[in-house]
Parts: C-alpha cells; sequence; structure tokens
C-alpha cells in the first residue's frame, strides 16, 4: 500500500513562454477522494492538469514536484504517466469521430499486460456499456455521430477501460445541456461511489462541491483556498464568487 497521498503536487510552476501561468500551485489527492479544483476561465485549472499528466504543449515548461504513487512523475511523457493509471479524460472530449464507439473504447485498453486475453478486454468493454447503456445502443456508430452528453460518456468510458488509479476529469460539463449535466455529476457520483478517486476541474462550481470530499480554489494561477468541499463551498468569496450567493454583510 502507498504511504501518503496517492497524488501529491508540490510548488508547481508552469509558463508558456515567457507568460506565467501556474504559480507554486500544491495540491494532494488521497486514495478513494473525489478532489475538486475549481476557478474562473484562465486561472490556469486546465494547465494544472496538464502539467500533473504530461500533456505539455510545446511552448509550455514546467517546474516543482509531481509524485504519483510515491514516484516522482514530473518530466516523465504523457503515455508512461497514463499507463502507470494516472488517466486524464482532457477538455473537450477528444473521441475518434471516423471510429466507431467500440473502436474508441477498445483503444483505452492499451495498458492491458502482454499476452492478456482479447476477451478480458472485450469483457471489460462490456462493463462500461452496462454503465453507459446509450453507448451500447449505438456500438458500432462512428463516434463523431453521438450527442455531446454520449460522446462525454465514451471519453470516460475509455478512460474507465484503463482501469485508472486515478481518473483525472477536465470539465466534463462543459457544453452540455442543464439535463445532461445534471446526468454527468450523476455520473462522477457514481464512479465516486465505486471507489474512483477522482480529480475534477469544473466550472460549474456548485455540482463540483457537492460531489467532493475536497476542494482547492485557483485565482491568478495560484491556490486561493482549499479545504474540506462543505467548508469551501460556505466561504462567503466562494460563494460571492462562483456560487452566484452574495457574501454575508
Amino acid at each position: 500500500m502507498t504511504e501518503g497521498p496517492l497524488l501529491e503536487v508540490t510548488v508547481l510552476s508552469a509558463a508558456y513562454g515567457p507568460a506565467e501561468a501556474l504559480h507554486e500551485v500544491s495540491l494532494s489527492v488521497a486514495a478513494g477522494e473525489v478532489v475538486t479544483l475549481i476557478g474562473s476561465n484562465g486561472a490556469g485549472k486546465t494547465t494544472t492538469l496538464r502539467a500533473i499528466t504530461g500533456m505539455l504543449e510545446p511552448t509550455m515548461t514546467v517546474h516543482g514536484h509531481v509524485r504519483f504513487a510515491g514516484r516522482d512523475i514530473a518530466g516523465l511523457g504523457a503515455e508512461r504517466i497514463a499507463a502507470m493509471g494516472l488517466v486524464h479524460v482532457p477538455e473537450g472530449r477528444r473521441v475518434f469521430p471516423s471510429a466507431s464507439v467500440d473502436d474508441n473504447l477498445l483503444l483505452g485498453a492499451y495498458r492491458l499486460r502482454r499476452g492478456e486475453k482479447a476477451a478480458a478486454r472485450r469483457a471489460r468493454a462490456d462493463a462500461i456499456y452496462e454503465r453507459f447503456p446509450a453507448l451500447a445502443a449505438r456500438r458500432s456508430q462512428y463516434a463523431g455521430l453521438l450527442s455531446g452528453g454520449e460522446q462525454q460518456q465514451l471519453a470516460i468510458g475509455r478512460a474507465l477501460m484503463a482501469e485508472p488509479r486515478l481518473l483525472v476529469l477536465d470539465e466534463p460539463s462543459l457544453g452540455l445541456a442543464p439535463r445532461l449535466v445534471a446526468d454527468m455529476f450523476g455520473i462522477v457520483g457514481e464512479l465516486a461511489a465505486a471507489g474512483t478517486t477522482i480529480l475534477l476541474v469544473e466550472q460549474m462550481a456548485r455540482q463540483a462541491l457537492a460531489v467532493a470530499d475536497r476542494a482547492y480554489v485557483l485565482d491568478g494561477g495560484r491556490i486561493s483556498r482549499e479545504g474540506a468541499a462543505a467548508d469551501v463551498a460556505a466561504a462567503d468569496e466562494v460563494r460571492a464568487a462562483y456560487l452566484g450567493v452574495a457574501a454575508a454583510s
């Protein structure tokens, strides 16, 4: 068993060329926790996830310490980090539109050990279809023909195929209709109840704080508040800035 947090980020800074985007960000996620990172547009939420999971853009430089399952992963490529079980569902879903739903899903099982039978991969996919019946009904269709909500289910299902130790979700509600937003947070809640460890970035702060155990607020590339999700949600400045509630006089 790994001692300490499953993920531990310390004094993480990132820049795009000369423009600094993150300033000594520190956060942690324990096994079995749901931790959310909230903040306004441009606060650095997606940059934080990219820096953690190695999905660096060409102009992006990163400094600091990132430990996952007791191992220093700073500087490792995204593929190696994902193979360790830190699996990132990026903003915008990023499904392969001209491939079938089934092929998209099976691509998530690239971490299978050599020699493991294809039947094991198939069984894993069948379990995903049981969780997301809308995908099961469309498994032979092109992924590009799915609705936004179905594409998000596919992106999450593809990540679950890798049996992640930590699932990183970047704005899973982005671009979804209100009813589908509620469905998506229901999915996150179900995954949490099943014991999935999750790091969630969301602009829908109220819903994110409701499903999380702990929370961090990112403001201008810096962590401005952290704590139990309920305590963060009750803070006047958070209520005023992110929850649409006027601060107490």
